[in-house]
């Protein structure tokens, strides 16, 4: 007899089964993976010939859409079936950043988007990452809603100027751009101030922490 409930016995088994299947080759892993190997795909797609084939401009646009939509599910299967590896931790905010910054160099490089815009956000993506580890011993920040919305948006600016857009659709995209980039400004500024207080709270913890112990030796060596 154990004195576990059998239920009880039975959901830790489960569970432990559960960790121990959530191996490298899982559901979330591969649709990273995936969003990966289309990264040079959809490089060569948009730069095929002279950069401007609207064919090969809507290949390019179908491969991004895939890829973006894949980011979608792969974190939330993740988490829903327990399949969480250090491999997709390290390899999926890596595949996000991968494609948009692709797709942001291919059309700048191409002049139908300004560098500045793609330097505004590229440095806000690559700064809030790095950020990230920064403050990381003091806890995590958490993804915000304006940070789904930036997503968001920046996937839609992104894909209008992939595909060879004329006439009043072409000017659609630049306010599209516009409020993505703005939204992009704003979260960043968000996250920044979040890691500022998270960063505080965690000095001022460790501070307390040090005020205490330094008090408990006092007390024994008494």
């Amino acid at each position: 007899m154990t004195g576990v409930p059998a239920s009880a016995a039975g959901g830790a088994r489960a569970a432990t089964v559960t960790a121990r299947t959530a191996g490298l080759w899982n559901i979330a892993n591969i649709l990273t993976m995936v969003r990966l190997v289309l990264v040079p795909g959809f490089v060569l797609l948009m730069l095929h010939g002279d950069g401007y084939d609207p064919a090969w401009r809507s290949f390019a646009w179908a491969a991004f859409s895939v890829a973006m939509i894949t980011d979608l599910f792969d974190g939330q299967l993740a988490r829903r079936y327990n399949l969480v590896t250090d491999f997709g931790k390290i390899a999926d905010p890596i595949a996000d950043k991968a494609i948009m910054g692709a797709a942001l160099v291919c059309l700048s490089v191409l002049s139908d988007l300004p560098w500045w815009v793609t330097g505004v956000i590229l440095f806000r993506e690559i700064g809030i990452t790095l950020m990230r580890f920064w403050v990381i011993k003091h806890g995590v920040i958490p993804a915000s809603r304006g940070g789904k919305m930036k997503t968001l948006a920046q996937a839609t600016a992104v894909g209008m100027y992939i595909l060879a857009l004329t006439g009043p659709l072409a000017t659609l995209r630049f306010w599209v751009m516009a409020v993505a980039v703005l939204i992009t400004v704003v979260t960043g500024l968000d996250y920044v101030r979040q890691a500022v207080v998270l960063r505080r709270a965690g000095l001022a913890a460790e501070r307390e922490r040090a005020r205490t112990r330094a008090g408990t030796d006092r007390e024994s060596v008494r």
